[in-house]
């Protein structure tokens, strides 16, 4: 995603900071440089770099959601993949890998890596690392077509699924520890870093034997950590020149105004916000023509600016820097507020009433319901916002009280949409579940050209409304890092010369496992 760069100008000491939008002059500081000359000991910026840290959320990749800390797991960890903010698959520790004809088996060939106390990575540590991600409340609903996690004889890791899957590896920027860490606070990792902890002072130190032939994102000899709470301190700590990066999510209740002098790029999330349409009941969402004409009564730009221009419009439920959005099919569904007036007209639905659910606890969420609920307004249909505490949010979901509702998910790498549309699904509220839709989803995932069928099929039937994915903001000090790539959940994204296809190797193992014949019992037997 492009860089952003941003100044904030200091008005007058004291005074109120403002961010322009426009680049403007880095601030000249006052102080001379340390030389020979003057016997100046003062290190410069450009030669020291430090981060926040929350040391009592740990560092497990698998349980830790503290976005201070993963800013520094991705200093310490590697998957076998990573994911560009493209939501491109790069081979980091996988060598080579190769799939069986059917796509539900997969066998990975691991690079010569080592951990950072000098132990060699096996496929032992990558079987029990993915084992413990199936369970993992970052990881978890990725993995749910995965059957079976294996180590061979020859230290290959071998995956088996319950459904064809073109594109696994995309799905694999999960973070490898030892086999015998998985549950620790802060495991070992096979990044250009580890942690050191002396008299409660927590550093990153630059492994010098490092595996990778690759420079790392930042290469400092140390990185500092500070010891932080709030998204305040973490903040504050940041503009008065304690630490160089944050890693911060504008989306969030919490979120604090940075204003001061830095550099800033956005890092993809796979958050979407989205509306869920009621099918059932009185709800207006009930008739077909009016819930497909639903995307074209929400003018998304205006809900970019809620988020602080941290979000990209989207049409279809994929992030516009995918592989698998299509530009041309989601132009046939963006704003045209006269199409949604006159699907309410046809339908005999104009100027009735409607209720859109959204929870009270973001700001950024009630806002935006109430937005949409003016924009739609003004199109006939008199939307009223019912704003509730989580806990009343999800009954209301659970029972199918309300019309339609503004939500937010974060999906896995490959937009597998299966979770709105499957039985039982985490997410079929308001009578979602559809037994074709569903399939559209499975076959997606067998084949990424089938995603146009699949996106075309949700937004004709309208029950999933895209709005919006959401990114992060990644402020740096001005000079401190150069050509910064993040990826999704990857800050220090860093990026090589290898390519996916440079990976990918022709099937060796055996065929399609053939269904085991059983014997059918007798009648009454």
């Amino acid at each position: 995603m492009a860089k952003r760069r941003i100044l904030a100008l200091m008005l007058c000491l004291g005074l109120l900071w403002g961010c322009t939008s426009e680049p403007e002059t880095p601030r000249e500081t006052t102080e001379p440089a340390a030389t020979e000359e003057t016997g100046g000991e003062k290190e410069s910026r450009a030669e020291r770099f430090g981060l926040s840290y929350q040391p009592e959320a740990g560092l497990n990749p698998y349980s830790c959601t503290r976005l201070v800390n993963r800013t520094v797991m991705s200093l310490l960890y590697q998957g076998l993949f990573s994911v560009t903010s493209q939501y491109q698959a790069e081979p980091v520790l996988c060598r080579s890998y190769s799939c069986s004809s059917d796509l539900k088996r997969y066998s990975f060939t691991l690079e010569n890596a080592t951990f950072s106390d000098g132990s060699s990575l096996t496929a032992q540590d990558v079987v029990a690392s993915l084992r413990r991600a199936r369970n993992s409340p970052v990881y978890g609903d990725r993995l749910k077509h995965v059957t079976e996690i294996t180590a061979s004889q020859e230290g290959r890791v071998e995956i088996t699924l319950d459904t064809a899957c073109e594109n696994l590896p995309v799905l694999l920027n999960i973070p490898i520890v030892p086999a015998d860490q998985v549950d620790g606070d802060e495991p070992l990792g096979t990044g250009p870093y580890v942690l050191r902890t002396t008299g409660g002072s927590n550093r990153l130190i630059r492994r010098q034997n490092w595996w990778s032939e690759y420079p790392p994102a930042v290469d400092f000899d140390t990185i500092q950590l500070t010891r932080t709470g709030t998204p305040s301190d973490i903040r504050d700590q940041f503009e008065f020149g304690e630490t160089d990066l944050v890693c911060a999510d504008p989306g969030a209740s919490t979120y604090v105004e940075y204003r001061c002098d830095y550099e800033l790029w956005d890092c993809a999330t796979g958050i979407l916000l989205y509306l869920g349409c009621n099918t059932s009941g009185s709800s207006p969402f009930g008739n077909g023509a009016v819930r497909a004409a639903l995307t074209h009564g929400v003018n998304r730009r205006a809900l970019v600016e809620i988020y602080k221009g941290f979000a990209q419009e989207a049409t279809l439920p994929a992030s516009p820097e995918a592989p698998v959005y299509d530009t041309a099919l989601a132009s046939q569904f963006g704003y045209a507020p006269d199409a949604f007036s006159a699907a309410l007209g046809q339908a005999g639905l104009r100027n009735t009433s409607a209720t859109l659910l959204v929870c009270s606890d973001n700001p950024n969420r009630v806002a935006a319901a109430q937005a949409i609920a003016e924009q739609l307004t003004a199109c006939g249909l008199n939307v009223t916002v019912n704003a509730l505490g989580e806990e009343r949010y999800l009954q209301a979901l659970s029972v199918g009280n309300f019309d339609f509702y503004l939500g937010e998910v974060r999906l896995s790498p490959n937009f597998d949409l299966s979770v709105f549309f499957e039985e039982d699904g985490a997410l079929t509220y308001g009578s979602m579940a559809d037994v074709g839709l569903y399939q559209l989803c499975l076959k997606a995932l067998e084949n990424s050209g089938n995603y146009y069928e699949l996106f075309e099929a949700v937004m004709e039937d309208g029950q999933l409304c895209p709005l919006l994915f959401r990114t992060y903001a990644v402020y740096a000090t001005r000079g401190t890092v150069t050509d910064l790539l993040p990826g999704l959940d990857n800050v220090f994204h860093t990026a090589n010369s290898r390519q996916l296809a440079d990976a990918r190797e022709d099937w060796a193992g055996p065929e399609e496992t053939q269904p085991e014949e059983t014997e059918v019992p007798a009648e009454n037997g």
